[in-house]
């Protein structure tokens, strides 16, 4: 008598039994579907413009109160985020400029920074028609207009240092609170470095934050360079995921520095402490 072994029998069950069989394979179970989002987390990806329009389209009084509130925490937040927004875009600088600009900018704090975490400044330095620093270049301005929190600010490599070669630039130099908090030196110089990389590396040290508050369709929810989106096929569609990836293969250098010459009365308005 032939015996089809994938009858589900007494039969066969007595044979799976004592080994004669092979047992069954279990069905596994199908997954339960994600949870749907609460009204809270729906109401927390909406812009104060979207909240408007959702709270113009219901009927329920309690619901329409709840959005309204929403509506005006949203406003009061991205004011804010307006206030705290003083830069957006990389300032030019001279050497005489330094200490004002950026040494004594990195201390100055947000209004309503109840932390006194100081201002995240980045200092660039760079040399026009050398392919890396021109593409760190556009990267940096990217940056300083997505991140309008942190003062971005360049200088020619050889005006900031004497004598700097090309082989140390483009140079990056991160300061919060009056201190270096990361250098990155020669910055592509191994190979050619994405703009997640730059950002990565910006946020571990402190120097850049992101806004307390992102809805869905602001300007901090998306990438905005061209270059982007051939960038970004590299890496999974979790943001800090992909940031973490880059942080890794950075060529960030800790803040051992060398410090300058003691300044005297007579110097110029210029204090460097940088790693070289």
């Amino acid at each position: 008598m032939a015996v089809n072994p994938n009858e589900d029998t007494e039969f066969n069950d007595a044979l799976r039994k004592y080994g004669i069989l092979p047992q069954r394979e279990t069905t596994p179970p199908t997954p339960s579907p994600p949870p749907s989002p609460s009204l809270q987390q729906v109401l927390d990806d909406l812009t104060a413009d979207e909240l408007r329009e959702l709270g113009e389209e219901v009927v329920d009084d309690d619901l329409e109160r709840t959005i309204e509130s929403a509506r005006r925490l949203r406003i009061a937040e991205e004011r804010k985020e307006q206030k705290r927004a003083r830069f957006g875009r990389v300032y030019p600088i001279g050497r005489d400029d330094y200490t004002r600009e950026v040494t004594e900018a990195s201390r100055v704090d947000d209004e309503g920074d109840d932390e006194a975490r100081g201002t995240g400044v980045v200092c660039f330095l760079y040399k026009d028609g050398l392919p890396r620093s021109d593409r760190t270049f556009v990267h940096v301005r990217t940056l300083a207009a997505r991140y309008p929190r942190t003062k971005f600010v360049s200088i020619v490599g050889n005006k900031c240092i004497p004598d700097l070669p090309d082989s140390r630039i483009p140079m990056l130099i991160m300061y919060r609170k009056g201190e270096i908090r990361n250098q990155l030196v020669a910055w592509g110089a191994d190979r050619e470095r994405r703009l997640e990389e730059l950002e990565a590396v910006l946020v571990l040290c402190g120097a850049i934050e992101p806004p307390d508050h992102l809805p869905r369709g602001t300007n901090g929810s998306h990438r905005d360079e061209d270059d982007n989106q051939s960038e970004d096929d590299d890496f999974d569609d979790d943001p800090s995921s992909r940031m973490r990836s880059a942080a890794t293969r950075t060529n960030a250098r800790s803040a051992k520095n060398i410090r300058g010459p003691t300044k005297h009365s007579n110097d110029s308005d210029s204090d460097f402490e940088f790693d070289m």
